[in-house]
């Protein structure tokens, strides 16, 4: 029996240039793709964006590049 222990990164990014509630699920997909990611969700009223991935297989960096991919702006947050 083999088991995989992953403990996920939760990391939260504050997003710029949201002007609709379809912006919510065009970041979700791109993100989304991203091998190693878990969890996307996408909070239209705050611009925050949180995600579970696991930080050896995707980093910060490569979920910043996501969401400027998506055609939207981000950077990490504290909270």
């Amino acid at each position: 029996m083999t088991t995989t222990n992953t403990t996920a990164t939760h990391t939260i990014l504050r997003a710029e240039g949201f002007s609709c509630p379809s912006c919510v699920a065009k970041i979700e997909d791109r993100v989304g793709r991203l091998d190693g990611v878990q969890a996307v969700k996408v909070h239209f009223a705050s611009a925050r964006i949180e995600i579970d991935h696991d930080a050896g297989r995707v980093s910060v960096d490569d979920l910043v590049a996501a969401v400027k991919k998506a055609g939207y702006t981000a950077s990490p947050s504290a909270f």
